[in-house]
């Protein structure tokens, strides 16, 4: 019996040992998280797209109007400012000397033209009194004309030292945003040197850039639709403010500003902006960015989530035209269909995936991708 338990030990020692070295199997991958967007839900689908940047009709360069050293700026790029609110300052001791000059030689002209008046008063009571000369008299009142000359002199004078005091300050002429800034404290400036742009944000605009070929097309729109990268879910109406008359240089391309009718306080000046041409009756095409799309036996296809499962399968579909901003989509997709942007080279077919919305698209977008999975659980 005790030899029977002797050859039991270690046969037992030995299944303990199997079992400890035995390997936990790992736990699942969590699913793979990828960008993707609702097909449809892109600005301009199906129409001629234009990227732009929303600036001010009215923009202009502020500068001093005497020249001096900074002493202080006050204001930064982006700043919203008021009418009346001081941006920068130059050093005001020059200008401190001059009113000081030019108050002292006003006391002395005052002076000199309440000496002369006593005079000029005393003589025409002696003239009166036949005790001197017309000609006396005369040069008494010339000499009281000259002081009073003089006064009027220095008091223009007094007034013209005090305004190039006041000039030591810039200050906004109105209520805007400062868009530019081109000087620091420190900095030594002439009179109209520009060392701000200003811009005055009530009347918005959209400024892009258009080939010679799409200039009567631009012209011809039956309607233009503008939105911000910030919300592309909302788009402002425009109108065609101006189309530049020459194209430029370098890029041989006509500038052209298209006024935002309605803006809101999404519309901030700086923004990124697309502008479409006909959008509500363009061709029903369906646009994606060019990371979308992979291919599949040498044709063009996108991978689709499927809103039951969360998994991902490869579809050829048939693309219309590549644009700068994309392409479009003439066949393969409906609107509505969940498509992954980026990443799509990491995928496999049947994997399952955590969608996130586009990197561009607005906190709604990110509600319809999440509501669009979450029906199928």
């Amino acid at each position: 019996m005790q030899s029977f338990a002797l050859r039991l030990v270690p046969a037992l020692a030995a299944a303990l040992l199997v079992a400890a070295c035995a390997k936990t199997p790992p736990p699942a991958p969590a699913p793979r998280a990828v960008i993707a967007q609702i097909v449809g839900t892109k600005p301009a689908d199906g129409a001629n797209v234009y990227s732009g940047e929303v600036r001010a009709r009215y923009e202009n360069d502020l500068a001093f109007r005497v020249g001096g050293k900074v002493v202080a700026r006050f204001v930064d790029v982006g700043s919203a400012v008021q009418k009346g609110q001081a941006l920068a300052r130059l050093d005001p001791q020059d200008a401190r000397l001059a009113v000081d000059a030019a108050r002292s030689a006003l006391a002395a002209a005052e002076a000199d033209h309440a000496l002369a008046k006593a005079e000029v008063e005393r003589y025409r009571d002696l003239y009166a009194k036949k005790f001197v000369s017309q000609a006396v008299l005369d040069a008494r009142e010339t000499a009281f004309n000259t002081t009073k000359a003089r006064l009027e002199q220095a008091r223009a004078q007094l007034a013209t030292a005090q305004n190039q005091s006041s000039y030591t300050t810039l200050a906004a002429e109105s209520d805007g945003v400062i868009t530019a800034v081109n000087l620091e404290a420190g900095q030594v400036v002439s009179p109209g040197q520009a060392v701000m742009r200003f811009a005055r944000p009530e009347e918005k605009e959209v400024v892009i850039s258009v080939p010679e070929s799409r200039l009567t097309e631009l012209r011809d729109a039956r309607e233009i639709l503008v939105r911000v990268l910030a919300a592309t879910d909302k788009p402002y109406r425009g109108r065609i403010r101006e189309i530049a008359p020459h194209a430029d240089p370098a890029t041989r391309t006509f500038a052209v500003k298209i006024t935002l009718l309605e803006p809101d306080g999404a519309v901030q000046l700086g923004m990124t902006a697309s502008v479409a041409l006909g959008e509500r009756t363009a061709a029903a095409a369906i646009s994606l960015p060019l990371s979308a799309l992979t291919q599949i036996d040498g044709r063009p296809a996108v991978w689709v989530v499927d809103p039951q499962t969360a998994k991902v399968h490869l579809r050829p579909v048939q693309v219309g035209a590549y644009r700068e901003d994309g392409a479009t989509v003439a066949a393969g997709l409906e609107r509505g269909e969940v498509v992954v942007t980026a990443g799509v080279h990491k995928l496999v077919a049947g994997e399952k995936v955590r969608v996130v919305s586009d990197a561009v698209a607005s906190p709604a977008s990110q509600q319809k991708l999440e509501a669009a999975l979450q029906r199928g659980g």
